[in-house]
């Protein structure tokens, strides 16, 4: 686990930890773009969406749970954005899977 989350999640970077069981880590975005900005990633090492096995839907469905309880306990569950991008092309920079929890503002269109 060589990516920058990959050492977050093994404690080696510190990182304000918002949830957190055996199979996943939320945390607080360090550059936020709205006032609530969540990480949310497995701990198994899944380099991007398009690289989920289908023994990982399990795991993907229990991300969104998660996602779902925070956006719950952020105040934010009428309103927000959830995603992840794939790959270069779409702005993915960090070779670790892990989806977005933004909230808090009105966020407008997406491109």
């Amino acid at each position: 686990m060589s990516t920058v989350f990959g050492l977050i999640i093994q404690g080696k970077i510190p990182s304000t930890k918002v949830f957190e069981n055996e199979r996943i880590l939320a945390i607080e975005d360090i550059h936020p773009v709205a006032p609530v900005h969540i990480l949310i990633m497995p701990k198994k090492p899944i380099p991007n969406f398009q690289s989920i096995e289908p023994e990982d839907y399990k795991l993907i469905s229990e991300i969104i749970e998660v996602a779902q309880k925070l956006a719950e306990e952020k105040g934010i569950a009428d309103g927000y954005r959830f995603l992840t991008n794939n790959g270069p092309d779409s702005g993915q920079t960090i070779f670790h899977l892990h989806f977005h929890l933004i909230g808090g503002k009105v966020l407008g269109h997406m491109a």
